[in-house]
């Protein structure tokens, strides 16, 4: 509670696919909280964080869920939830029925994908694996990759750059410094 007896919500991270919901609550040091899944709302009461004070909020869904699939994995500091959307198809415009902005809900950019992603290309890219994440997107990463028949180190002394000029064509000797 805050000092005018207000419980105060934990953060609230979320992202969302075609038929599911992914919805993180951010509190550490949070030992055996009440998480209450309905089909139109998630609720969370808990103590802990760095105040160890009781945190608590209820999320009003903008539409049902199924219940039935409901994952839910503690992770620590963070309870991860996974709520598979009643209706799956187009991608719900917020989190919750009301459309006023809660300050402590938040987009999880590290699992957000746009609507017109599709889930092969978003789903099988892991954040966490650059390398894999710059192969999928056409080898941006690959250092000169995308300058063919340059070989392995390119002389850009060689470059016609169109006035028949090469690069340090007008480039004198510099003086030696006294």
């Amino acid at each position: 509670m805050t000092q005018d007896g207000k419980i105060v919500p934990p953060p609230v991270m979320w992202a969302q696919r075609s038929n599911l919901l992914f919805v993180t609550i951010c509190l550490e040091d949070c030992k055996n909280p009440t998480i209450d899944v309905s089909a139109d709302k998630v609720y969370f009461k808990g103590v802990g964080g760095t105040d160890k004070k009781t945190h608590e909020v209820t999320i009003n869904l903008y539409k049902e869920i199924d219940t039935e699939k409901t994952v839910q994995t503690p992770k620590g500091r963070n309870f991860e939830l996974v709520l598979y959307k009643k209706e799956s198809g187009p991608f719900w415009p917020r989190l919750t029925k009301e459309t006023t902005k809660h300050h402590w809900l938040k987009s999880d950019f590290n699992k957000w994908q746009d609507e017109d992603d599709t889930d092969d290309e978003a789903g099988s890219m892991d954040p966490n694996n650059l390398e894999e994440m710059m192969r999928q997107m056409g080898n941006l990463g690959g250092g000169m990759g995308g300058m063919g028949g340059m070989g392995d180190k390119p002389n850009f002394n060689d470059l016609d750059l169109g006035d028949g000029d090469t690069p340090d064509s007008d480039d004198d000797e510099m003086p030696d410094l006294e």
